[in-house]
């Protein structure tokens, strides 16, 4: 049985830029940084998280380099404030779609990019599912 889930993968122009979001705005951690011949196996997560987050070189995948396009990576990440959090991160330079609002099933939620385009679903939860 699988029981749960290691890493799943975003693509990133340049993992040092990427770390600095990653880590440097967004007070995520570094877990791995390990180099295996071209590749650069790089992971940050939030703290005490168990899954993290792959800062994947696109060559490494056989993909293009992201561009300037905002592109949705399905990834929905859970804040217990979510106000406090798109002001603390909307002062750090951080890039939003628009402000928290209420979504029709209760939760309240937002959008916003790393410096590479990748779209992220914020959420604070209606309710004790967290």
């Amino acid at each position: 049985m699988i029981s749960r889930m290691h890493s799943t993968t975003v693509l990133v122009g340049d993992q040092e830029e990427a770390l600095r979001f990653y880590v440097g705005v967004l007070g995520w951690e570094k877990r791995e940084d390990n180099t295996m011949g071209p590749m650069r196996w790089l992971t940050v997560a939030p703290p005490g998280a168990e899954t993290a987050l792959v800062l994947g070189q696109p060559e490494v995948y056989d993909q293009e380099p992201p561009g300037a396009a905002t592109r949705l990576c399905g990834i929905s990440l859970i804040t217990d404030d979510i106000d406090a959090e798109y002001e603390t991160l909307t002062a750090k330079g951080v890039n939003f779609k628009q402000p928290p609002e209420t979504m029709p099933w209760g939760d309240r939620a937002t959008w916003f990019t790393d410096p590479f385009g990748n779209e992220f679903f914020l959420v604070q939860q209606a309710d004790d599912r967290g």
